[in-house]
């Protein structure tokens, strides 16, 4: 071929292969109206008759290790050993592996294939098969050594495609392990609380059974001495073993959750767990961080995590938009053919060949173009759940916002009740011991402090366990752990 053709084909050459059919994948763009709540948030949560307060802090980021916010060593412990233990933790980090070698496997996709190939084999080949009948057949070894090179021109950019599908991937891959580490260290966190309400919950009946057993025994007296009737002494028996009643489910429950505990660290339920958590020991941390809603597709990795199988689908139409197109190969192979392994590598033994392919698909049935739809059908299904994961996570957020306020007024109600109701309870016994009303006032203001004390520890819980949901709905605080492994990387090396 003269010069001036080939200095024009080898720029049409590297033209095409810088080339990639199919769409360029976009991140979509939040609307501007995206928000948590009609309102604007207020700039703080209380609870004006239990003395805690907590503050919102809009734009303020999130710690990495949030948990801490708790004050306590033996729930840092505990998440700590998730971390390390946990087996769907560490399945995630399996994955994640098992997709980023993939992906550097067919990072090989760029470059030539070279094989190299020996051999030796016995033939005998009959002349007849040359047309040389009658003549004597021949038996001989044959020795080969080869070298092959073969190379896919990406033209249209189908490799390229594809390989841009294999990264968006394995950063799926690697935020739903973020989604893991931040959902262990959740889970965690609420269970330790739900164990502490449970064991709060247990403090207060054996308390209100203290006070019914004591209340039991005083009628005890009153009866034998023949100051009252059976009846209220039956009558307070019977709602003591009620209240006893309430404590094997309770005791259940705070089993299960200990258990629940152990499976989260990678433990069976024989193994020995030596933390131990309830409400006085745990803080309730103060200020709640609030990202606002540009940050918070950037933060969740539910969303980060559908926005790369998004991405994953856009590029799944450049490959069905390349396979319509001319496939062009190369290839070459170099080598030796001798019969006798002294002259193997003699310059009379060197066989040669090299050629290029082009492939244009001209009728697979509609295989093609239908495959191409399918494409772009999925890659419409997975922008439609992106836009389901963003309105859930801003639904998780807002529910939650709302949440810490709610309960927060139930907290203070509640408070307000138990107050109310121990005082009722103390004036109620006092006039029975009186004489001034009968047992059912008595057993009626014993059930309202039972029934308010419980729900107190109950709505003392609720505070810690949503804002453990929040720090989790605004998506744990995982960049900036990324960070911190850097920079300890960075000191480590320096």
């Amino acid at each position: 071929m003269p010069f001036s053709r080939r200095s024009l084909l080898l720029p049409l050459i590297l033209t095409l292969s810088a080339c990639a059919v199919g769409p360029d994948f976009l991140r979509p763009l939040l609307p501007e109206s995206a928000g948590y709540a009609p309102e604007p948030l207020p700039p703080q949560i209380a609870a004006p008759d239990t003395s805690t307060i907590q503050k919102f802090a809009p734009g303020q980021d999130i710690a990495a290790q949030w948990w801490t916010a708790y004050e306590s060593p033996p729930l840092n412990k505990l998440v700590e050993q998730a971390f390390a233990a946990n087996p769907d933790l560490q399945a995630a980090q399996a994955a994640l592996r098992q997709a980023q070698e993939t992906l550097s496997a067919k990072e090989g996709s760029y470059f030539p294939t070279v094989d190299a190939g020996l051999s030796v084999t016995r033939e005998k080949l009959s002349p007849a098969a040359f047309g040389q009948v009658g003549a004597p057949s021949s038996i001989f070894t044959l020795h080969n050594a080869s070298v092959s090179v073969a190379y896919s021109l990406d033209v249209f950019g189908g490799t390229r495609r594809g390989l841009e599908a294999l990264r968006a991937q394995t950063e799926a891959q690697r935020f739903q392990l973020e989604a893991a580490s931040i959902t262990v260290a959740a889970n965690v966190v609420t269970a330790a609380v739900q164990e502490a309400s449970v064991k709060g919950q247990i403090a207060a009946t054996q308390e209100i059974i203290e006070i019914q057993q004591h209340q039991r025994d005083v009628l005890q007296r009153q009866f034998e001495l023949g100051a009252i009737a059976k009846s209220p002494l039956l009558a307070q028996e019977a709602a003591l073993a009620q209240t006893l009643a309430q404590l094997p489910p309770l005791q259940k429950e705070l089993g299960r959750l200990r258990n629940q505990l152990k499976a989260y660290t990678g433990r069976f339920p024989s193994a020995e767990l030596e933390e131990s958590f309830d409400l006085a020991t745990l803080h309730l941390p103060d200020t709640l961080p609030v990202s606002l809603p540009s940050a918070l597709v950037e933060q969740r990795p539910d969303i980060r995590a559908a926005e790369a199988h998004l991405h994953v689908a856009s590029a799944q139409i450049g490959i069905a938009t390349a396979n319509m197109l001319p496939q062009v190969n190369l290839t070459a192979d170099y080598g030796f053919t001798s019969v006798a392994t002294g002259t193997l590598f003699s310059p009379g033994s060197v066989v040669w060949n090299a050629g290029a392919g082009l492939t244009q698909p001209l009728f697979h049935g509609g295989e093609l173009l239908h495959e191409r739809r399918a494409a772009v059908a999925a890659y419409d299904e997975a922008e439609a759940q992106y836009r389901s994961t963003v309105l859930l996570a801003f639904q998780n957020v807002a529910d939650t916002l709302r949440a810490l306020q709610s309960d927060a007024d139930a907290l203070s109600a509640q408070a307000v009740a138990v107050r109310a109701a121990q005082d009722n309870l103390t004036l109620v016994h006092d006039q029975f011991q009186m004489g001034a009303i009968n047992y059912l006032a008595l057993l009626d203001a014993q059930r309202t402090y039972n029934q308010t004390k419980i729900a107190l520890v109950q709505a003392q819980a609720a505070r810690y366990a949503d804002t453990a949901a929040l720090f989790l709905a605004l998506g744990g605080g995982w960049w900036n752990r990324a960070e911190e492994k850097v920079s300890e990387e960075k000191k480590s090396n320096g």
